[in-house]
């Protein structure tokens, strides 16, 4: 109901007089911000020390020269980013021998020290204020080194017979750069590669303009989607690089290693297959997320192959093209890049997806039925311990996150049927592209769109150990 005028006049006196207490809005622009160091951490549960609070990152700029002789790199990197609260100081993930020669904030020498295995702790001359945009600048130099864990193999900066190849997953980008190491703080990337002539340098994104001089060549590579650093990816060796471009106009960059490309026609075969199953895969989970696409096949001597943002790494020693692993590392384009679980507890949100990529990938191209691959992967397995949904920080890459979570999406298939199923395959990638998501969201947004209580369903198949009952 409209208000009368002594209402009014009460409700205006209410009014000043909190106005008078509060303080004139000039005198809250005034006063004294309460600074505070940011976190040194990002919030996972499994990793505690890796990513930081108290900002937000939207752009790293590396630039970085690369001697094979020695092994060493000489790099600044800046970084630009706004702040969450306000900061007397704050943290960045940087490891290993790597010696910094400067370090300013918006220009003007910062204070610094180093702690633990990965903190760059960072006192700024002056505080930041909460929502203030703020640029950190480190020069660095020395030899990286890779991490080798024992639960989750090797990541970082790897050197090579013809080079080096940064492969960052889960914990390895703080090897060569500082950053904000937590998969909940994407931001575009410039890289810019300087090396001996006669090496090339791939990268994630799109290549600008390359130049020579002095008998020295530089790469610039620039990623404008969101992207966490643990996708993040450089290769610096002798390739033989291949171009192509699908339809549409999507440019389509693939490189493989001189060492391994012994066998003719190679470079066209896995530019090929990769622009098949990228439109394949188009068809499947709606429209690609980034602005090329591609791949490396290298030797790199790490053992697996990784969904680096827009152009996957495959480790192999042959140049032999498998239309399946293209098929798992390029899903993860729109299930792990475009969309980024918001803890590692959720990685199954990648490698489900991407495993059951695989499945749709042998159904359409070799003509084996996706519930044929299911019943023999059910079948098959033997170990039923575990959680999907939480698997344990050192579990993140068992097979309880690829194949359960796999089966898990086909047994959801059977559940909802396909007209669901398939609508949330493009849906789901679709409505949080360039995000983080959960498990927690991915159960909501299901029941949403199926209008179904699937509690039950998801707590026996994501987060029961034990062997689910089918059929």
């Amino acid at each position: 109901m409209r208000a009368g005028r002594s209402h009014l006049m009460v409700v205006s006196a209410v009014l000043a007089a909190a106005l008078l207490a509060a303080g004139s809005p000039a005198d809250a622009a005034t006063a004294q911000p309460r600074f505070s160091p940011g976190a040194a951490g990002g919030g996972d549960p499994y990793f505690p020390d890796m990513g930081n609070g108290g900002y937000d990152v939207g752009h790293y700029d590396i630039r970085l020269a690369f001697d094979p002789k020695t092994q060493a790199i000489d790099a600044t990197t800046t970084i630009l980013a706004t702040a969450t609260q306000d900061l007397s100081r704050f943290d960045l993930d940087f490891q290993g021998p790597l010696a910094i020669s400067k370090l300013s904030v918006n220009g003007r020498t910062a204070a610094f020290t180093r702690s633990g295995a990965q903190e760059l702790v960072i006192t700024p001359p002056s505080g930041l204020r909460a929502g203030s945009p703020f640029t950190v600048s480190v020069s660095y130099s020395g030899v990286p080194q890779k991490i080798d864990d024992p639960a989750l193999g090797v990541s970082g900066w790897v050197s090579t017979k013809d080079g080096a190849v940064a492969l960052n997953q889960p914990i390895g980008a703080a090897t060569y750069y500082p950053v904000n190491d937590s998969p909940g703080d994407k931001a575009t990337y410039t890289q810019t590669i300087t090396v001996p002539a006669g090496l090339t340098v791939l990268a994630n994104g799109e290549p600008g303009p390359t130049t020579t001089r002095d008998n020295r060549t530089t790469f610039r590579w620039t990623m404008d989607r969101p992207m966490a650093s643990e996708l993040s990816m450089i290769a610096i060796g002798d390739y033989n690089v291949t171009r192509g471009v699908l339809a549409g106009g999507l440019p389509n960059i693939t490189a493989i290693g001189k060492s391994i490309d012994t066998v003719p026609g190679q470079g066209q075969v896995l530019n090929q297959t990769t622009a098949q199953v990228v439109q394949w895969e188009s068809s499947v989970y709606g429209r690609y997320p980034f602005d090329s696409t591609g791949g490396i096949l290298a030797d790199v001597g790490v053992g697996y192959a990784l969904e680096t943002q827009s152009r996957p790494v495959y480790d192999q020693r042959t140049s032999e093209v498998d239309g399946d692993l293209l098929a798992h590392e390029l899903g993860h384009q729109w299930f792990g890049d475009s969309l980024t679980p918001v803890h590692w507890s959720d990685i199954w949100l990648n490698e489900g997806f991407a495993t059951y990529s695989e499945w749709l990938y042998q159904e359409k191209f070799n003509g084996v039925p996706v519930q044929q691959t299911f019943e023999k992967t059910y079948a098959d397995e033997k170990d039923w311990s575990g959680k999907v949904a939480d698997p344990g920080r050192d579990h993140i890459f068992d097979d309880l996150v690829y194949n359960r979570g796999a089966m898990a999406l086909q047994a959801l298939r059977l559940k909802i049927g396909d007209r669901a199923f398939f609508d949330m395959l493009t849906k789901w990638p679709s409505e949080h592209r360039y995000g983080t998501v959960s498990t927690q969201q991915f159960i909501q947004f299901v029941e949403q769109l199926t209008g179904r209580d699937l509690r039950s369903f998801f707590r026996t198949w994501l987060y029961q150990p034990g062997k689910p009952s089918v059929g």
